[in-house]
């Protein structure tokens, strides 16, 4: 892992790796068109709250990311803007996402948070990554 952040007044890591899941579980990123989508309107909320996506992985039904985020800024608070301001954008980009869900609640209640320790980072990191290559590969032999 590199170095620790620095702040005005502080020094030292928040990492975290979240993970959240569509509403029923539905397979609602199964084309890769609408994982893109779904990655770029996650990007540009982290973005928007200064929040460091580190590893991104969405999968058809569920998102993993390893994120950096502001010291002042609880997991749970992090999960709560990228979860609404995802959903928010992506059913701007994506209109039909409204056919499967008319009320506008694309992600489940649920969450999963665990804060990530220096010596561990690398490890949770490749198992993102890992989880997006294997979906590549399920899908590359379904012909999707």
């Amino acid at each position: 892992m590199e170095e620790f952040v620095r702040r005005s007044h502080s020094l030292g890591n928040n990492i975290h790796h979240l993970q959240w899941c569509t509403k029923k579980r539905y397979h609602m990123f199964r084309n890769p068109m609408f994982r893109e989508v779904c990655k770029d309107a996650i990007h540009l909320v982290a973005r928007r709250h200064g929040i460091e996506i580190l590893e991104l992985a969405v999968m058809e039904e569920h998102i993993h990311a390893v994120v950096q985020l502001p010291p002042w800024m609880s997991q749970s608070k992090a999960i709560q803007l990228l979860k609404g301001g995802s959903s928010y954008e992506i059913f701007r980009m994506i209109p039909n996402f409204r056919l499967r869900y008319p009320k506008g609640n694309l992600w489940s209640k649920g969450n999963f948070k665990d804060s990530v320790g220096r010596q561990t980072t690398e490890a949770v990191q490749k198992y993102v990554r890992e989880q997006q290559l294997s979906l590549e590969k399920f899908t590359g032999n379904c012909g999707l």
